[in-house]
């Protein structure tokens, strides 16, 4: 494996990292020589990988990542689709060689898959309207039995609300389902929820433009390291830990935090 210099200049990092930069970055980081490296993931976890209402085309932040690595690295990123229920098991069996859908990083599963290092932690916070007075933190939601809460299907903000939040049954009746985040907030907005969970990142974003009208309560919930996931023994985890630390260190990462959590959810 050879070593390429990657040279980020002043311009360049300005888009990636919305202005952090003040000159050029440079970093050794291996050269992949043009391999292909087929990801898989599941198109069903919204900002991270989804696919556009609009387009039908896949985005979201993994695939903005994703590129990135690739490009860093110099090689050619192929994507293929599985559920989640399959995912893990594929990648281990030598089936993709890389996994991408929000996989917390856990010891049960290292048994089965390696791990890159963490890309992102997550926390989900509690926004709430801003004259919210009724409660201040997830034991008093769950005591105002009155209280609703808004999430999408099958993502971390729903299951944090049901174990975290609630008794920990998923048909429990304080939990209204939208299709988007975006309808979710509006419903908290307009009164016909009382609470919705979203990362900390997109809700001091939401708090900000909301003019007062929202805020977010009560400690972070639900705190999870994310990784990608490899066959055992895979070539590719050093490699992409590179290109990760140095997305990290150049504000590539921050920036797009700042595309998916909160300018991409405000519709900016």
């Amino acid at each position: 494996m050879f070593t390429r210099r990657w040279v980020m200049t002043a311009a360049a990092a300005t888009v990636m990292a919305a202005g952090a930069a003040s000159g050029a970055i440079a970093m050794d980081l291996p050269d992949l020589e043009g391999r292909t490296i087929t990801v898989v993931t599941e198109n069903a976890y919204p900002p991270l990988q989804f696919l556009d209402p609009a387009t039908g085309e896949q985005i979201g932040w993994e695939y903005d990542a994703m590129e990135e690595i690739g490009e860093r690295l110099n090689a050619t990123i192929e994507y293929q689709n599985i559920s989640w229920d399959a995912m893990i098991q594929a990648v281990s069996d030598g089936q993709y060689d890389v996994g991408m859908t929000g996989i917390t990083i856990r010891e049960d599963r290292l048994e089965k898959v390696d791990f890159s290092d963490k890309y992102m932690t997550s926390q989900m916070f509690m926004l709430v309207r801003g004259d919210e007075e009724r409660f201040a933190d997830a034991p008093s939601f769950a005591a105002f039995e009155d209280g609703l809460v808004g999430a999408q299907p099958g993502t971390t903000p729903f299951y944090v609300a049901v174990y975290d939040m609630l008794d920990g049954d998923e048909a429990n009746p304080r939990i209204k389902l939208f299709e988007t985040f975006g309808a979710s907030v509006q419903a908290l907005r307009t009164g016909d929820v009382d609470v919705v969970l979203t990362d900390g990142t997109a809700g001091e974003g939401y708090v900000k433009a909301s003019d007062g009208a929202l805020k977010l309560v009560g400690e972070p919930l639900g705190t999870e390291d994310f990784g990608f996931i490899f066959p055992k023994g895979s070539d590719l985890v050093e490699p992409i830990n590179a290109a990760i630390a140095s997305m990290e260190a150049d504000g590539t990462l921050d920036a797009l935090n700042t595309k998916w959590f909160l300018e991409y959810s405000l519709g900016q």
